[in-house]
């Protein structure tokens, strides 16, 4: 990593500071609003953004805690050490710690020297690299568990990575953008983090990782894969035709696998898609509408002025002049 921007993540921040002139433990009021130590991506993340980045705070002990957001620790310096079901997990210089949302953990104090970075980010932001790694079975698999709500399976995922050159230098990429606060590279990173999903798709032998293998999971990553390819058509009583399971039986297990409903989940393809030919296409709304499979258009423009607070040609326009694309 380039001396300049280490030399920025080494500053001591103001929490630092009132740590080291005698503050005990850590503010929970920086990171929660309520009486469990959940921290709050409403805390850490500006209104419309789906990530951003905050140096690992040092010198003091985090106790048990987790997230409702998706968390990548990655260490520049040093060494952090986490506690997660009972198990030191060292992640090393050079190295990614992935958690999926709500897995628990604690983190033993860092020194002045141990210099880490962690990614807060929204489950949405890796709709592309989703989109870019297709089917491979390990990330797949983790990717389909960052919706998950449910703190039983919560899971992570640890890369010893740090001789591997093309992840090293996309993660400075992504750090430097966004701790200079470069807002205008949404889209920029999230196919940076695409191309890191596919370098670690790579290196997955140097992962370790905490998984649980159950055919609920399947499942929840089959009707996933189905709303991928077949978000047009797709439709909860054909899948339950193909899977040979009733209804209420499926949606129960999409419920619990996702914190979503079919529709919901199916919505959030659906615009995800529309955002995409709005924003790299000429096509018109309408010829939008129908291609990502709204039949009402009145019913598509209210969902999606509830989502993104504009209107489809006002989210073009802004996006167009901005070279931003929300997903």
């Amino acid at each position: 990593m380039r001396e300049e921007l280490l030399e920025k993540l080494r500053a001591i921040t103001p929490e630092e500071e009132k740590i080291l002139a005698g503050e005990e433990g850590v503010d929970r009021t920086l990171y929660t609003s309520g009486k469990d130590f959940t921290v709050d991506s409403r805390k850490m993340l500006e209104r419309g953004e789906l990530i951003n980045v905050r140096t690992h705070t040092r010198f003091v002990h985090f106790p048990e805690h987790r997230h409702n957001y998706v968390e990548v620790l990655y260490t520049c310096e040093g060494t952090i050490t986490n506690i997660i079901g009972g198990k030191e997990v060292a992640v090393k210089k050079g190295e990614l710690l992935f958690l999926n949302q709500f897995t628990r953990h604690e983190i033993l104090p860092a020194g002045r020297d141990d210099i880490a970075i962690n990614f807060i980010i929204l489950p949405e932001f890796f709709d592309v690299a989703y989109e870019m790694i297709g089917n491979n079975s390990v990330l797949t698999d983790f990717l389909v568990n960052l919706l998950r709500k449910d703190e039983e399976k919560g899971e992570f995922l640890h890369f010893r990575v740090s001789e591997v050159l093309q992840i090293q230098n996309l993660l400075e990429n992504m750090i430097d953008s966004v701790v200079s606060g470069k807002k205008d590279q949404n889209r920029i990173n999230q196919i940076t983090m695409g191309l890191l999903f596919l370098y670690l798709s790579e290196s997955v032998q140097l992962a370790k990782m905490r998984r649980q293998d159950r055919y609920e999971d399947v499942l929840v990553m089959t009707v996933l894969e189905y709303i991928e390819q077949n978000y047009r058509t797709a439709s909860l009583s054909e899948l339950c035709d193909r899977l040979r399971l009733p209804i209420h039986t499926l949606s129960r297990m999409i419920k619990r696998g996702t914190g979503a409903n079919f529709t919901e989940l199916l919505q959030r393809k659906r615009l995800s898609k529309a955002v995409q030919l709005l924003c790299d296409t000429s096509l018109s709304v309408n010829d939008i509408i129908a291609a990502v499979g709204y039949e009402n258009n009145s019913y598509f423009h209210r969902v999606f002025r509830e989502r993104y607070q504009l209107t489809p040609k006002e989210f073009r326009k802004k996006n167009s002049a901005g070279g931003q694309v929300r997903l």
